[in-house]
């Protein structure tokens, strides 16, 4: 054994000792300052309500939202009800963030990059084309310095923002049109919101962005000539493959859309303790909830899709995505150059999206190649 290994070893067992007497020391504390003492509970409860951008009860994404106020309140003992509003019942789906900043909700559910007319870096947190995967974004927010920003950011809007879901890589998106060169990119009018509208814009073509429960018929009317929306399962359920000729991957503008439950601020610091944390640990379980459903339910709708619609599946050329990630990076640049907290906040991203991929090359690509 060498000195080195024998120190680490003789610090760690230090460690557990000390460890274990500061555990068995807590119970002598008082318990006014002890932490670990019950919470109290004032009896106080709360009803709160909760507006999203999907459609009431959509798949998955509204479905999230439905499973938070059931966690929330079943963790609670029912001392927090919250009532879940999908896309105009309460507001307008995009209006969602004010209506929490408000305080018109207590609540809001949705992704942070439709936000970015109001706060620009808020799209960092969403997704950024040729960026990290759900698996990175979540270690870039919950322990690479992510959140701070992220609260930060949103702290001028009296909010408090979490992750609470991930979509994993998404698809390229459906059109009417085969995709061949950049030249085809040119005068196409596409639904895709956030730094990816930008780089189509920058392409030549219209970025276009509305709720998702107007794709469908702006696609069948010719208002938009493609659409991205998430991936097969919800593809299949909106009926794109009735009404678009091809299907593109992979979805180089959200290699991850991360979902967000943002919180009126004042609300939250008036809740107690307890109560908080319930909402926080709730989110969290959203998080992995909502990305194992997507990617259980992509795998079989991808093969229906293909097999039973026989809709043409497309691989975007080499050429077209390494143009795409040319104006990619130009969009992220000018946008950094305008806005001080997003040159903030992307200087955190882009610095631990180049160490992790360094990682992931004698990891999990590393991996990947070895068995596909």
């Amino acid at each position: 054994m060498t000195l080195k290994r024998r120190d680490f070893l003789k610090k760690a067992s230090a460690t557990a000792v000390v460890g274990g007497a500061t555990l068995a020391g807590c119970g002598t504390q008082d318990p006014k300052t002890s932490a670990s003492s019950p919470a109290v509970h004032t009896g106080k409860t709360y009803e709160w309500k909760m507006v999203t951008a999907w459609p009431p009860h959509y798949p998955i994404l509204g479905e999230s939202a439905d499973n938070l106020a059931k966690w929330i309140e079943e963790m609670s003992g029912g001392r927090m009800k919250i009532q879940v509003y999908g896309g105009g019942e309460l507001v307008p789906a995009l209006e969602s963030f004010d209506a929490v900043t408000s305080g018109v909700a207590e609540m809001g559910h949705g992704a942070s990059y439709y936000w970015a007319g109001k706060a620009p870096a808020a799209q960092f947190f969403g997704s950024v084309p040729f960026g990290m995967n759900a698996q990175q974004v979540n270690s870039w927010i919950y322990s690479g310095g992510g959140i701070e920003l992220w609260e930060e950011l949103y702290s001028q809007f009296n909010l408090i923002p979490m992750p609470a879901g991930s979509s994993g890589v998404q698809m390229g998106g459906w059109f009417n049109k085969e995709i061949k060169s950049v030249d085809d990119l040119k005068g196409l009018k596409m639904r895709i919101p956030g730094l990816g509208g930008k780089v189509i814009s920058k392409a030549g073509g219209s970025a276009i962005l509305s709720a998702g429960g107007e794709i469908y018929t702006n696609l069948e009317r010719g208002v938009i000539d493609a659409s991205e929306w998430v991936g097969p399962y919800h593809d299949y359920l909106m009926g794109f493959h009735k009404i678009a000729k091809f299907y593109y991957y992979p979805g180089w503008h959200e290699p991850n859309a991360t979902i967000e439950l943002f919180i009126n601020k004042s609300a939250f610091n008036d809740l107690e303790k307890d109560l908080q944390e319930i909402i926080r640990t709730a989110a969290m379980r959203s998080n992995i909830w909502l990305l194992s459903e997507l990617e259980s339910k992509n795998r079989i709708y991808l093969q229906k899709l293909i097999n039973e619609h026989n809709v043409q599946l497309r691989k975007f050329p080499d050429d077209v995505l390494v143009t795409l990630k040319k104006y990619s990076d130009e969009v992220v640049q000018e946008l950094v150059e305008k806005d001080p907290m997003s040159k903030k906040v992307f200087e955190s991203y882009s610095k631990f999206q180049k160490e992790i991929r360094e990682f992931a090359k004698v990891s999990e690509k590393m991996y990947y190649d070895k068995i596909s």
